[in-house]
């Protein structure tokens, strides 16, 4: 299939599929823990290629469990490094793609700048264009990054709606969806205020959008159920999903599952309870049984 059909089918498959994505980027200063919480200490790498080399074995006993499967998750979120490691002789997003028909999606951003405003902004994305041009010839669909609000602060919020809107263009501009994620921190004494200033943000930056630019959202689960109904209907915006933000996957697909049209992307809510001392059984019974609950909260 050609490359433009190939993306036509993946934004069809993001637009209107049944079912939820699967966040498997955590990177950098998280790549210890996230190990860690899978049962491979500390003590078991010596440096950061052993630790990026076992990570890798994980998400790829992930990706090939056949509980993994495209009738319940419609994408992966990849990090950087996992895009450019192989699964069975394939790039991981090839892989996921032509073995699993799941659209491959990419984290792009480097991590937070500290607090300021009530925000914290992205750290400047060094060597954007490169990596964007490496994403496209791995046949990544989409792009991921992310921003944290702690508190309702207006000109904080505008400043981080701003940033990831002026980024997102650029993305779009080389051929990718990105998905636009300004997390508002789920222990926020004000979390609800500051989701009333997002949205209006957030639709400001879309209204001066052109008409042939898409992208996607990527938001915490609203504190007022059907918060972002209105977003899901306006024509630049190819889906909305939420982020688990630190919920238990039980407290996640609880919330969920009482806000129409909101899917999953959920990280740490979809590993816990793996381990790598399960035998592939127990491993395969585990995920499938958090894959079926994340997938029924999506479809609500």
């Amino acid at each position: 299939m050609e490359k433009k059909h190939v993306q036509l089918a993946q934004l069809d498959c993001m637009h209107s599929g049944k079912g939820f994505i699967a966040a498997l980027d955590q990177s950098g200063g998280s790549t210890p823990k996230a190990l860690s919480q899978y049962g491979v200490e500390e003590s078991s790498f010596k440096n950061e290629e052993e630790m990026y080399t076992l990570v890798h074995e994980m998400r790829t006993r992930i990706i090939k469990s056949p509980a993994f499967d495209s009738k319940y998750i419609l994408g992966a979120i990849l990090f950087e490094n996992t895009m450019d490691r192989k699964i069975d002789g394939q790039w991981t997003a090839d892989y996921l793609w032509e073995k699993k028909n799941i659209v491959p999606f990419l984290k792009i951003d480097k991590g937070l700048a500290d607090l300021a405003n009530g925000v914290q902004l992205m750290k400047p994305i060094s060597g954007l264009d490169e990596l964007l041009t490496r994403a496209v010839e791995r046949n990544v669909f989409g792009t991921k990054m992310r921003s944290v609000i702690k508190e309702a602060n207006e000109t904080g919020i505008r400043e981080v709606v701003k940033q990831q809107f002026e980024v997102g263009k650029q993305i779009f501009a080389k051929g990718l969806i990105p998905i636009i994620e300004p997390e508002v921190d789920i222990y926020s004494a004000d979390k609800e205020k500051s989701e009333e200033i997002l949205k209006e943000e957030i639709i400001k930056q879309l209204n001066l959008l052109d008409n042939d630019v898409k992208v996607m959202l990527k938001l915490s689960i609203p504190t007022v159920n059907d918060f972002y109904k209105e977003l899901m209907s306006d024509p630049h915006v190819v889906r909305v999903v939420a982020l688990s933000g630190g919920y238990s996957t039980e407290e996640a697909n609880q919330k969920l599952a009482e806000n129409h049209g909101l899917i999953a992307s959920f990280s740490r809510a979809l590993s816990e309870g793996l381990s790598a001392n399960q035998s592939d059984e127990e491993f395969d019974a585990k995920i499938g049984q958090t894959i079926q609950e994340i997938y029924k909260a999506s479809i609500t």
